[in-house]
């Protein structure tokens, strides 16, 4: 599905998005990845929900982003609570929806002026 959301200059805006690909600012990634306005991490590891790890957490609280969006796949799958320990800990607000809906949320969000991060899991299986 392609997007049209309000371009906010400068920010980093999700395009489009489909079962095994999303594409930030119209480069398509078929892997995982951390979008914030400002940054884009194209080398974030989990495949999958159960693939998480708390190395893969701390880097969403790296971000120094209020509000952290997990898009979780095809279907909203929650993590561990364990493993939301560091955002918890560091007063960040996490949202846990399926990819697709994470990918809409963060571009209203971004819109808006906000200070989001996004961590998008493309699940691939090896």
């Amino acid at each position: 599905m392609k997007l049209h959301a309000q371009l906010t200059p400068g920010s980093n805006i999700i395009t489009a998005y489909g079962a095994d690909h999303v594409s930030v600012n119209g480069q398509a990634l078929h892997t995982s990845f951390i979008v914030t306005p400002a940054t884009l991490i194209t080398t974030w590891a989990p495949r999958t929900i159960n693939t998480i790890t708390e190395a893969d957490m701390q880097q969403l609280v790296d971000q120094e982003c209020p509000v952290v969006l997990l898009g979780t796949g095809q279907r909203q799958q929650f993590p561990p609570a364990a493993l939301l320990r560091a955002l918890i800990e560091s007063q960040i607000g996490v949202e846990i929806m399926d990819s697709n809906a994470a990918c809409r949320t963060y571009n209203i969000l971004v819109a808006e002026g906000r200070s989001v991060a996004a961590a998008i899991i493309i699940e691939t299986h090896a």
